[in-house]
């Protein structure tokens, strides 16, 4: 029964390993298609230091997770206590390291509410200036994401420097302006409406809630993720000590029972 279900553990660790050797494999082609892509696709990426850096970590995520899949497959299939024991400290660096994210975004939460982000945009949101870091990525922001302001559209009607160099004349920027869902090339379905303030050409939903949401799920996921896992090896760890403590306990008896029997033979 004992060895049946070390069995079990041992191939659903392997499946779990497996999946995430496959996620960081997934990853790693992904970014380093993006580098060497040969139609431009990297100029495009170098030109925006958000991209760029988005880029970066997603290279660093596959290759962590590329090395902790395969370190937990080769651990789980020759029980490797060494290659496991790496793979558990993995984890749980991985396990600190969200965390610490968490205790942060906590401690330093009044820089990450709706009231910081709305004003900061107000402030200092320029439109299409893509010489402008702070307005580019605001730009890369909308658009990947499909959203339009932090709140929404009626953001930028306080924006001053927006309306400053727009002369009043865009209700909104380009960027919220809403695209061709089949279109490649993200062509808008109207731009002059958009711009002109046409409701059914904007997105309404603003970025603040579509990006919460998009993190809370990526949280729930890497949390839930680590725990099965953490408990996955957890127990694998304790039938494997337990099998090799009963080992050892075995050949330690039956090597004082010969012991035993010996030096009475040698008495009589």
């Amino acid at each position: 029964m004992e060895g049946d279900c070390l069995s079990c553990m041992k191939y659903l660790m392997f499946v779990f390993n497996f999946l995430i050797f496959l996620g960081g494999t997934c990853l790693l082609g992904v970014g380093i298609w993006v580098m060497v892509d040969p139609t431009g696709f990297r100029e495009i990426i170098a030109a925006n230091p958000l991209l760029l850096t988005g880029v970066y970590i997603l290279l660093a995520m596959g290759g962590l997770l590329f090395l902790l899949g395969f370190l937990g497959c080769c651990g789980a299939v020759r029980e490797n206590k060494c290659l496991l024991l790496f793979f558990f400290l993995f984890i749980l660096i991985i396990f600190l390291a969200e965390l610490s994210a968490a205790i942060l975004a906590f401690i330093f939460r009044e820089n990450l509410t709706r009231e910081f982000f709305t004003k900061e945009l107000t402030k200092h949101y320029q439109g299409s200036n893509d010489t402008d870091v702070f307005s580019a990525t605001w730009n890369s922001v909308m658009i990947t994401f499909g959203c339009c302001g932090v709140n929404g559209p009626e953001d930028f009607k306080l924006a001053s420097v927006f309306r400053l160099l727009s002369l009043d004349s865009e209700e909104v920027p380009e960027a919220c302006c809403q695209r061709e869902p089949q279109a490649r090339d993200g062509v808008l379905l109207s731009r002059e409406d958009c711009l002109l303030g046409q409701s059914q050409f904007i997105n309404k939903q603003g970025c603040y809630s579509v990006i919460l949401n998009a993190f809370e799920t990526y949280v729930y996921l890497a949390g839930a993720l680590a725990i099965g896992v953490l408990a996955i090896e957890k127990a694998f760890w304790e039938t494997t000590w337990k099998r090799a403590w009963h080992l050892i306990s075995s050949q330690y008896m039956l090597k004082s029972r010969e012991g035993r029997h010996l030096a009475q033979s040698h008495h009589w």
